[in-house]
Protein backbone atom coordinates (compact mmCIF):
# COMPACT_ATOMS: atom_id res chain seq x y z
CA UNK A 1 0.00 0.00 0.00
CA UNK A 2 3.23 2.56 0.11
CA UNK A 3 3.76 2.27 -3.76
CA UNK A 4 0.51 2.52 -5.12
CA UNK A 5 -0.10 5.57 -2.56
CA UNK A 6 -3.65 3.78 -1.18
CA UNK A 7 -5.11 5.03 1.87
CA UNK A 8 -6.18 2.63 4.24
CA UNK A 9 -9.30 3.91 6.96
CA UNK A 10 -10.46 0.93 8.41
CA UNK A 11 -8.68 -2.06 9.68
CA UNK A 12 -10.98 -5.22 11.11
CA UNK A 13 -9.57 -8.11 13.03
CA UNK A 14 -11.56 -11.05 12.92
CA UNK A 15 -9.26 -13.87 12.92
CA UNK A 16 -9.34 -16.79 15.39
CA UNK A 17 -9.48 -20.51 15.37
CA UNK A 18 -12.55 -21.61 16.88
CA UNK A 19 -12.99 -25.57 17.39
CA UNK A 20 -16.35 -26.71 16.48
CA UNK A 21 -18.06 -29.98 18.22
CA UNK A 22 -17.39 -33.26 16.40
CA UNK A 23 -18.86 -36.58 16.66
CA UNK A 24 -15.87 -38.32 18.42
CA UNK A 25 -15.07 -37.22 22.23
CA UNK A 26 -12.94 -33.73 22.35
CA UNK A 27 -11.05 -34.73 25.25
CA UNK A 28 -7.82 -33.06 23.57
CA UNK A 29 -9.73 -29.86 24.39
CA UNK A 30 -10.22 -30.63 28.12
CA UNK A 31 -7.50 -28.24 30.35
CA UNK A 32 -5.72 -30.66 31.82
CA UNK A 33 -4.67 -32.41 27.87
CA UNK A 34 -4.90 -29.38 26.06
CA UNK A 35 -1.62 -29.28 24.13
CA UNK A 36 0.93 -26.52 24.34
CA UNK A 37 0.71 -26.46 20.57
CA UNK A 38 -2.38 -25.78 20.03
CA UNK A 39 -2.30 -22.99 22.74
CA UNK A 40 0.91 -21.40 20.64
CA UNK A 41 -0.80 -21.48 17.11
CA UNK A 42 -3.96 -20.03 18.87
CA UNK A 43 -2.74 -17.35 20.30
CA UNK A 44 -0.70 -17.20 17.09
CA UNK A 45 -3.71 -16.46 14.73
CA UNK A 46 -5.50 -14.81 16.89
CA UNK A 47 -4.36 -12.60 19.26
CA UNK A 48 -0.40 -12.37 17.51
CA UNK A 49 -2.01 -11.63 14.33
CA UNK A 50 -4.32 -8.82 15.25
CA UNK A 51 -1.90 -7.13 17.04
CA UNK A 52 0.55 -7.00 14.13
CA UNK A 53 -2.19 -6.24 11.98
CA UNK A 54 -3.16 -3.40 14.47
CA UNK A 55 0.93 -2.63 15.12
CA UNK A 56 1.80 -2.19 10.71
CA UNK A 57 -1.62 -0.39 9.89
CA UNK A 58 -2.21 1.60 12.74
CA UNK A 59 1.48 2.75 12.26
CA UNK A 60 0.52 3.78 8.75
CA UNK A 61 -2.53 5.30 9.52
CA UNK A 62 -1.09 7.43 12.82
CA UNK A 63 1.23 9.05 9.24
CA UNK A 64 -2.43 10.47 8.06
CA UNK A 65 -3.42 11.28 11.79
CA UNK A 66 -7.04 9.32 11.20
CA UNK A 67 -8.37 6.00 11.23
CA UNK A 68 -10.51 3.16 13.05
CA UNK A 69 -9.61 0.07 14.29
CA UNK A 70 -11.79 -2.52 14.81
CA UNK A 71 -11.73 -5.73 17.22
CA UNK A 72 -13.94 -8.47 17.34
CA UNK A 73 -14.17 -10.04 20.66
CA UNK A 74 -16.68 -12.28 21.97
CA UNK A 75 -19.22 -12.15 24.92
CA UNK A 76 -16.40 -15.10 26.09
CA UNK A 77 -14.09 -11.86 26.39
CA UNK A 78 -16.16 -10.77 29.29
CA UNK A 79 -17.48 -14.15 30.65
CA UNK A 80 -16.90 -17.50 31.28
CA UNK A 81 -17.79 -20.10 28.98
CA UNK A 82 -20.31 -22.17 30.47
CA UNK A 83 -19.04 -25.63 29.94
CA UNK A 84 -23.04 -26.95 30.76
CA UNK A 85 -24.17 -25.65 27.37
CA UNK A 86 -21.81 -28.08 25.57
CA UNK A 87 -22.50 -31.59 27.45
CA UNK A 88 -24.29 -33.42 25.25
CA UNK A 89 -21.92 -32.02 22.09
CA UNK A 90 -19.02 -33.61 23.10
CA UNK A 91 -17.62 -30.87 23.62
CA UNK A 92 -15.49 -28.09 25.62
CA UNK A 93 -14.87 -24.46 24.64
CA UNK A 94 -10.91 -24.67 25.28
CA UNK A 95 -8.93 -22.03 27.12
CA UNK A 96 -7.66 -20.57 24.47
CA UNK A 97 -10.44 -19.07 23.00
CA UNK A 98 -11.87 -17.23 26.27
CA UNK A 99 -8.01 -15.93 26.63
CA UNK A 100 -7.76 -14.59 23.04
CA UNK A 101 -11.37 -12.88 23.20
CA UNK A 102 -9.77 -11.10 27.15
CA UNK A 103 -6.92 -10.93 25.40
CA UNK A 104 -8.68 -8.43 22.46
CA UNK A 105 -10.19 -6.43 24.72
CA UNK A 106 -6.56 -5.81 26.38
CA UNK A 107 -5.04 -4.87 22.92
CA UNK A 108 -8.11 -2.52 21.98
CA UNK A 109 -8.15 -0.55 25.02
CA UNK A 110 -4.32 -0.55 25.03
CA UNK A 111 -4.59 0.74 21.34
CA UNK A 112 -6.79 3.54 22.13
CA UNK A 113 -4.99 4.99 24.54
CA UNK A 114 -1.59 4.84 22.63
CA UNK A 115 -3.07 6.42 19.07
CA UNK A 116 -5.47 8.63 20.64
CA UNK A 117 -3.98 11.59 20.15
CA UNK A 118 -3.33 10.30 15.90
CA UNK A 119 -6.92 10.21 16.27
CA UNK A 120 -7.10 7.09 15.72
CA UNK A 121 -10.28 5.16 16.96
CA UNK A 122 -10.12 2.02 18.23
CA UNK A 123 -13.17 -0.34 19.93
CA UNK A 124 -14.49 -3.90 19.87
CA UNK A 125 -17.54 -5.68 19.81
CA UNK A 126 -18.22 -8.26 21.91
CA UNK A 127 -20.84 -10.31 20.07
CA UNK A 128 -23.10 -13.15 21.18
CA UNK A 129 -23.15 -16.68 19.79
CA UNK A 130 -24.56 -16.73 15.69
CA UNK A 131 -26.76 -19.18 14.53
CA UNK A 132 -24.49 -21.52 12.21
CA UNK A 133 -25.69 -25.08 11.99
CA UNK A 134 -25.32 -25.66 15.85
CA UNK A 135 -26.94 -29.14 17.38
CA UNK A 136 -30.41 -28.20 18.52
CA UNK A 137 -29.46 -29.33 21.55
CA UNK A 138 -26.74 -26.55 22.19
CA UNK A 139 -29.25 -23.70 21.10
CA UNK A 140 -32.04 -24.58 23.32
CA UNK A 141 -29.75 -24.80 26.23
CA UNK A 142 -27.79 -21.49 24.98
CA UNK A 143 -31.13 -19.32 23.95
CA UNK A 144 -32.36 -20.36 28.12
CA UNK A 145 -28.91 -18.25 28.93
CA UNK A 146 -30.46 -15.27 26.23
CA UNK A 147 -32.82 -12.76 27.57
CA UNK A 148 -33.83 -12.20 24.20
CA UNK A 149 -34.23 -16.45 23.64
CA UNK A 150 -32.12 -16.71 21.09
CA UNK A 151 -28.92 -16.45 18.97
CA UNK A 152 -27.74 -13.61 16.37
CA UNK A 153 -28.71 -14.12 12.75
CA UNK A 154 -25.10 -13.69 10.58
CA UNK A 155 -26.41 -10.26 9.24
CA UNK A 156 -27.44 -8.73 13.13
CA UNK A 157 -23.70 -7.33 13.67
CA UNK A 158 -23.48 -5.30 9.86
CA UNK A 159 -25.21 -2.27 11.57
CA UNK A 160 -23.13 -2.13 14.60
CA UNK A 161 -19.66 -2.52 12.58
CA UNK A 162 -20.68 0.22 10.45
CA UNK A 163 -21.72 2.84 12.93
CA UNK A 164 -18.52 1.69 14.68
CA UNK A 165 -16.13 2.00 11.43
CA UNK A 166 -17.90 5.80 10.43
CA UNK A 167 -17.52 8.95 11.46
CA UNK A 168 -20.69 8.39 13.38
CA UNK A 169 -18.81 7.42 16.44
CA UNK A 170 -15.92 9.93 16.37
CA UNK A 171 -16.05 10.67 19.58
CA UNK A 172 -15.53 6.39 20.91
CA UNK A 173 -12.76 4.97 21.31
CA UNK A 174 -11.36 2.18 23.71
CA UNK A 175 -15.24 0.83 24.27
CA UNK A 176 -16.37 -2.72 24.16
CA UNK A 177 -20.00 -3.03 22.46
CA UNK A 178 -21.04 -6.18 24.05
CA UNK A 179 -23.87 -7.39 21.51
CA UNK A 180 -25.45 -10.70 22.61
CA UNK A 181 -29.30 -10.20 23.50
CA UNK A 182 -28.53 -9.46 26.87
CA UNK A 183 -26.54 -12.95 27.83
CA UNK A 184 -24.01 -11.11 30.18
CA UNK A 185 -25.92 -9.36 32.06
CA UNK A 186 -27.60 -12.31 33.80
Amino acid sequence: FKKKKIKIDVLINNAAIDYVPSKSKNNHLKLENFLNDFWDKDLLVSLKGSYLCTKVFGSYMSKFRKGVILNISSDLGIIAPDQRIYKDSNFIKPVTYSVVKHGIIGLTKYTASYWGKKNIRCNAIAPGGILNNQDSSFIKKINQLIPLGRMAKKKEYNGLILFLCSDLSSYLTGSVIVADGGRTII
